[in-house]
């Protein structure tokens, strides 16, 4: 069954012109892996966080850090949630998370379906 469903895009330039006259988002908004992404790859999961954080109803008091996208090779990337995140996700009842994500011409997307079963 269906709980939610988000989506958000991000314009690149815009992103990466932020994370250069604010360094410390880029901590502040990932974790320690996907701190190490290119910027594109960055903006791409800074619109999957957005749309994770929508699919869940806009909770407030959601830490970023709670929200990992994944690298999986062949396959859909996958969501990882802890802390605040998985709390959220808990109250909703949502089990899993589908992630469809992308970034070109400029411009990172992301979808999010919260399923739960």
């Amino acid at each position: 069954m269906i709980v939610g469903v988000g989506i958000d895009v991000v314009d690149v330039a815009r992103f990466v012109d932020t994370l250069h006259r604010v360094p410390a988002l880029r901590t502040r908004l990932f974790t320690p892996e996907e701190q190490e992404m290119p910027e594109t790859s960055l903006a791409a999961r800074f619109a999957a966080k957005e749309a994770i954080a929508k699919a869940l109803g806009a909770p407030a008091g959601m830490s970023w850090q709670d929200a990992t996208v994944r690298r999986v090779a062949g396959a859909q990337p996958v969501v990882e949630v802890s802390g605040t995140v998985a709390a959220a996700a808990a109250a909703a009842g949502v089990d899993r998370f589908h992630l469809s994500i992308s970034h070109d011409a400029g411009i990172a997307s992301a979808v999010v379906v919260a399923e739960r079963d």
